[in-house]
């Protein structure tokens, strides 16, 4: 059996968000993601060339912003 910590839920709903968690709540209204996508999609690499896949296109666009 594990052992609990504070953290283990009882003060999350007290937790303040971090910044990057507001920056992002804040770009997911503001950035229409699907035209964000369909601009970037062409050039996109796709997985069939060689080397090393790509990871999907929208999770890239979130790890970029």
């Amino acid at each position: 059996m594990r052992q609990r910590t504070l953290a283990d839920g009882t003060f999350e709903k007290y937790r303040k968000p971090t910044r990057r968690e507001v920056f992002l709540r804040e770009m997911d209204k503001v950035v229409p993601w699907s035209q964000f996508c369909a601009r970037i999609e062409p050039v996109y690499p796709s997985p069939e060339r060689a080397g090393r896949p790509p990871v999907g296109l929208e999770q890239a666009v979130h790890l970029i912003c």
